[in-house]
Order: structure tokens, then C-alpha cells, then sequence
């Protein structure tokens, strides 16, 4: 179970506690399509940040939301004492949600449908934006005109490493890995080592 799971979760229990602020969580970037469309049928939106925890912790104070992670597993919890992600605080938020359920943790997160996603990181000499790209530009383009709603494509600079990240969620694997493969052949063509 990821961090993703662990959001659904503790959002539908937050939810039910009169705990979830806004009715809202805030995610990043990455993570799964499958989470926002299982908090959706909640009733519960789902706000994007950047990647970090320092951007969630951001995006949920501006947003005034109490619930936001990362896919990674980093929780943060705003609807009590803690004011920094804790992974013994989560590990116990979730073994409560399950004692109090009586349920299998299988079947409190048994509707979250986990989108095939890839991501793909290529070595770049520089980080120009891929706007000013036109074949990364297109091919970017490309894959988000032939998902049309069902998938995602972010394509970001790491902010650490001269990489490029390629990051593409499908209905299919087969669509997924096409996409992706054409979206990193036109980085490593332009922009690779």
C-alpha cells in the first residue's frame, strides 16, 4: 500500500469524523489518477502541489485542507498536534481506521483502481523549458490529445539531479509505455547526454 491508499483511506475516515477540512486533500503531481477519482466518488476533492512535502505543506495551508501526502508514503496530518509528516503517526492513524472498521485494510481501499503509470528518467546536458522545444513540445501534446482525459502526462525537470522526468499514466500498459517512449526519445534527441 502507498501513499496514495493511505490518503484514500485516511481521507474517507477523516470525511466521516468531521475532521477533513474543506473536504479536501492535497496530493502531488504524481500521484495515481485512480486516487482522485475514488476521492471524487467520496465527495472529496483533490488539490495538486508539487512534488515535496514542503509543497504540500504549502498548497494545504493555502487551501486550509487537514490531509496531504505523497505517493511515497509522506503523510501530513493537520487535524491535531502534528506539524510535520510522521510515519509512526500514520502507521497508527491507519491501524485505528482499521480497528475502528473492522475491516480488512483490502477492503477499505478495495475501490481505489491504481492507473498503470511509468515514470522514466533521462539524462539531460541542460534544463530548457520543453515549451521551447517543439518536438518535445509535440510529442508532450501528443499523448495528452490521445488520452483525452483518461491518463495523465507530466513531464518536469528533477530538482536535484540533471534529469528530466517523464511521467505518464494510462488505461493500458501498452499505451502508457508508447507514450512514454516517444515522449523520452524526443528529450534524449534534443536534449540528452
Amino acid at each position: 500500500m502507498n501513499g496514495d491508499a493511505v490518503l484514500l483511506l485516511a481521507a474517507r475516515a477523516m470525511q466521516s469524523a468531521g475532521s477533513l477540512a474543506n473536504n479536501t486533500v492535497v496530493a502531488t503531481t504524481m500521484s495515481n489518477m485512480g486516487l482522485e477519482l475514488a476521492l471524487k466518488r467520496s465527495g472529496i476533492r483533490m488539490v495538486r502541489a508539487n512534488v515535496g512535502d514542503k509543497y504540500v505543506l504549502e498548497e494545504m495551508q493555502r487551501v486550509q485542507a487537514t490531509l496531504g501526502g505523497e505517493q511515497s508514503g509522506h503523510i501530513l496530518f493537520r487535524d491535531g498536534e502534528a506539524t510535520t509528516g510522521d510515519g509512526l503517526l500514520t502507521a497508527l492513524r491507519v491501524m485505528d481506521i482499521m480497528v475502528r472498521s473492522a475491516k480488512p485494510l483490502a477492503d477499505l481501499i478495495g475501490d481505489l483502481k491504481v492507473f498503470p503509470q511509468t515514470i522514466r528518467n533521462v539524462r539531460v546536458r541542460e534544463k530548457i523549458p520543453f515549451s521551447q522545444i517543439p518536438a518535445v513540445h509535440d510529442s508532450i501534446a501528443a499523448a495528452e490529445h490521445e488520452l483525452n482525459g483518461n491518463g495523465r502526462v507530466v513531464v518536469r525537470y528533477s530538482g536535484t539531479e540533471a534529469l528530466a522526468r517523464v511521467m505518464i499514466e494510462a488505461e493500458s500498459k501498452g499505451q502508457m509505455d508508447r507514450l512514454a517512449g516517444a515522449i523520452v526519445t524526443a528529450i534524449q534527441t534534443n536534449l540528452g547526454t
